[in-house]
């Protein structure tokens, strides 16, 4: 079973930073990919920010030059730097886990979200 940790939202003025991180635990699983989606009220659940277990990385256009993810493997923990922040990254951010069991099988999970407000 996986258990996903987020913290680091928070309120914040526009132009300011912040960052989030997930730490998993459990047994039973190896990790593919760990990754942050965020949930602005009323929208959908976007992707921002991917890393893979070779560590590639992909982003949202909107994300692109501001955002930055990394992962400490030891740690089995992804962080998420957001710079120049502005009122439309407003939203819940939810890290992701991808991996597969020791039967081989696929398998993801969600942590609770964390909530980002950037003030104007």
């Amino acid at each position: 079973q996986v258990r996903l940790a987020e913290s680091g939202g928070g309120l914040v003025q526009a132009g300011g930073s912040l960052r989030l991180s997930c730490a998993a635990s459990g047994s039973g699983f190896s990790i593919t990919a760990m990754g942050w989606y965020r949930q602005a009220p009323r929208k959908q659940r976007d992707l921002v920010a991917l890393i893979s277990d070779g560590g590639s990385t992909n982003y949202a256009d909107s994300v692109k030059g501001r955002f930055t993810i990394s992962k400490d493997n030891a740690k089995n923990t992804v962080y998420l730097q957001m710079n120049s922040l502005n009122p439309g990254d407003t939203a819940v951010y939810y890290c992701r886990l991808d991996g597969r069991t020791t039967f081989g099988d696929s398998m993801f999970s969600w942590g609770e979200g964390t909530l980002v407000t950037v003030s104007s």
